[in-house]
């Protein structure tokens, strides 16, 4: 057995359990490919600076939970803790926003990283699916990209599933509202590493998830209240669009979100069945995020989904997903001129797109049908020296344990008009 195991916090993604995964990765994926998204892949680390300046200094994740290097070239790099400034950086980099009509429509999957506590639902090396919608400002996009993602979330089966939303206004009315919530927060009784946030970033404040601080917010300014008729009137299109879809959702005057880069809309998708990990994904609008970042003034929006916490949700709602078969033949020679030409035979499948495997390893039939029972396949094709002879070979139904001789010339077609 390996001395070495997966860094805590961390896990391996293996068959069968992996199949899961990448069916949930391509569920939330489909729908924006069926809506103008084009693919985008980023690396794994950035410069630090990008996070600093995107995510946002006050937050944990840049002051707590990045995992950072230093190159031996001096160069200061973060593991990526989220796709956003990333994949707004490669689109900025690469001009794509000149390349066209706008807005720029981009979805992206990957690995992201964060030095936290594990425990089940977060993790330090985590999977996500996301969407960004760069340069146009249009209450739309913002309906658009909520309502793709809760068409993904019902391909997959899922019902219990709750909409948050809330709008965190813009630089003309968030000012405002700042002011006062500071004044608010600077009567309560909060610890000192929680008061340094009131005069960096009191929104972040609302976001404490601890008890002891929830319940001195309960006669907090809310910001609904400070929206300007600019964001109100955008704030009520949004609702308005996504209502119209039938999409559900419910106002939560207290959601901000954990990044400092996102203005008016913001959204989150949470699970009740998940326990305090209930976010399964969220995003919003971030209309300075490009300027932050040293680009032109473009404004966007977008979200990420967890795909770790969506397969969680998946099993708390007890559903299971219909998976392709990973092997549909096994197929098991006896005698080497059986294995030269059964292996024509499983490459002929495969090329007419049949999930085919062989019974690798020299092993007998007795070791060969348990390693065809454990593939799963539907049919074993059995073939050895008296059935070539004959010009046949065997294929047993494996859940019916029925077994007919099929012409070795016509065992392709066969297969196929038995699996369909």
């Amino acid at each position: 057995m390996s001395t070495f195991k997966a860094p805590k916090g961390t896990y391996d993604l293996i068959p069968p359990v992996s199949a899961t995964y990448l069916a949930v990765r391509d569920a939330i994926a489909t729908p924006l490919r069926r809506s103008g998204y084009g693919y985008i892949e980023t690396p794994g680390f950035e410069n630090v600076e990008l996070f600093a300046r995107g995510v946002g200094e006050s937050t944990d994740i840049v002051t707590k939970e990045m995992y950072t290097l230093t190159t031996k070239g001096g160069d200061e790099l973060a593991l990526r803790p989220e796709g956003t400034a990333s994949v707004l950086r490669a689109a900025l980099e690469a001009n794509l926003h000149k390349a066209g009509s706008l807005p720029v429509k981009l979805w992206y999957s990957g690995s992201y990283y964060r030095y936290e506590r594990p425990q089940k639902g977060r993790y330090r090396h985590f999977s996500q699916v996301g969407a960004e919608a760069i340069g146009a400002e249009d209450p739309a996009l913002d309906a658009e990209l909520i309502i793709l993602a809760h068409a993904a979330y019902r391909s997959l089966g899922l019902r219990n599933f709750r909409i948050l939303l809330n709008s965190l206004g813009d630089a003309e009315c968030r000012p405002v509202y700042r002011a006062a919530l500071q004044d608010f927060l600077r009567g309560l009784d909060l610890d000192e590493d929680t008061r340094r946030r009131i005069d960096i970033n009191p929104l972040r404040v609302l976001d404490d998830k601890r008890d002891a601080v929830q319940k001195q917010l309960a006669g907090a300014p809310l910001l609904r209240d400070y929206l300007c008729d600019a964001c109100r009137e955008y704030h009520a299109r949004v609702r308005e669009l996504i209502t119209a879809q039938g999409v559900e959702f419910e106002d939560d005057a207290k959601l901000v979100r954990g990044l400092d880069y996102y203005t008016r809309t913001t959204f989150e998708f949470v699970h009740d069945g998940l326990g305090s990990q209930s976010a399964v994904g969220g995003g919003g609008r971030y209309d300075g995020l490009s300027e932050m970042i040293g680009g032109p003034a473009l404004p966007s929006v977008g979200w990420a989904l967890g795909v770790d916490r969506t397969v969680l949700a998946l099993e708390a709602e007890g559903v299971r997903l219909d998976l392709p078969d990973a092997t549909s033949v096994f197929a098991v020679p006896l005698g080497e001129e059986a294995r030269k030409v059964l292996f024509g035979v499983v490459g002929e499948l495969r090329k007419e797109g049949v999930a085919t495997d062989f019974a690798y390893g020299g092993k007998g039939l007795k070791a060969a049908m348990k390693a065809a029972n454990r593939s799963g396949a539907r049919y074993a094709i059995v073939a050895g020296e008296r059935d070539f002879a004959e010009g046949v070979v065997q294929l047993k139904d494996m859940e019916s344990g029925e077994q007919e001789a099929v012409p070795l010339s016509k065992i392709v077609t066969t297969v196929q008009a038995k699996l369909g």
